[in-house]
């Protein structure tokens, strides 16, 4: 969360936010204001004054966020980091280290809200209440295994568990590394749905991710294991090659694992121990 003052508002300030806000804009651009108040300087001097006022964001360039009307003028508003995401790109998921963190996967809070959209982004990081984001651009065929919440009155996309096991181990860099996944698959334990997993490993149609995820799953103390029909359509996925277990870590590999097809990089001892 990140808090925030805000002042009193001019009658003519007030009576624009509350036209929007009546509209159910939570989100608007500088051309829905010049619809409103007409085109030119006057028009945009407004909304540099609410800006500087703290009653309104700018999320990126020509777009604003509102803050809550009902905050009132001497109140404090908050903003989830989530609820943001879904205004900064359209169509878009919280996903990676930031689901993670959703599900209770990690101990860890990331510093960096990561979403996962099919869209072109020219700023991919941006800053925004002080919170710091990161765009991630997929593929369409990528892009599944939403899940909706809600936080508040505010509708939140996420990648559901085990599509976020899955980008988790297609982006280790992404994701605190293949140590943290390793953590998150015996956090999950008992709770992930190694069938509807499978069936995203086959969507997915990554063979280094089917690689990582077989190694760790044999490797590690898991009680509630997939069965063993699975496993073995796990090794059908297997593509040509051998992957490094995290391509994210400088470590030349420790040996390699010819049933799974990868290069274990990272101390085996330390890796499995943190579960």
């Amino acid at each position: 969360m990140t808090y925030r003052n805000i002042i009193s508002l001019s009658d003519a300030e007030a009576s624009f936010l509350t036209t929007l806000a009546a509209r159910g804009k939570e989100v608007f651009t500088t051309a829905d204001a010049y619809e409103e108040l007409g085109e030119g300087r006057s028009t945009r001097d407004l909304l540099d004054r609410l800006v500087e006022k703290g009653w309104l964001e700018r999320i990126e360039k020509g777009k604003y966020l509102i803050v809550p009307l009902e905050a009132g003028p001497d109140r404090t508003w908050s903003e989830d980091a989530h609820v943001l995401a879904g205004h900064l790109v359209s169509p878009g998921m919280v996903a990676y280290w930031s689901a993670l963190n959703h599900w209770n996967l990690t101990e860890q809070v990331p510093r960096i809200t990561y979403i996962q959209t099919t869209a072109r982004k020219e700023n991919r990081t941006p800053t925004v209440l002080g919170m710091k984001f990161r765009i991630v651009r997929v593929k369409p065929e990528k892009f599944f295994g939403g899940h909706r919440y809600h936080a508040g009155d505010a509708p939140v996309q996420v990648t559901d568990r085990e599509k976020t096991i899955v980008d988790c181990l297609d982006r280790p860099d992404l994701s605190g590394g293949v140590t943290e996944v390793a953590k998150a698959l015996d956090a999950g334990n008992g709770d992930l749905d190694w069938a509807r997993l499978t069936r995203y490993l086959r969507r997915f149609g990554s063979g280094a991710v089917v690689k990582r995820l077989g190694f760790l799953v044999e490797s590690l103390n898991l009680t509630h294991l997939p069965e063993p029909d699975l496993v073995d359509e796990w090794t059908r996925l297997l593509t040509a090659g051998i992957s490094q277990l995290d391509p994210s870590s400088p470590r030349e590999p420790h040996r390699i694992v010819t049933r799974w097809r990868v290069k274990v990089n990272l101390p085996e001892e330390g890796l499995l121990s943190s579960t």
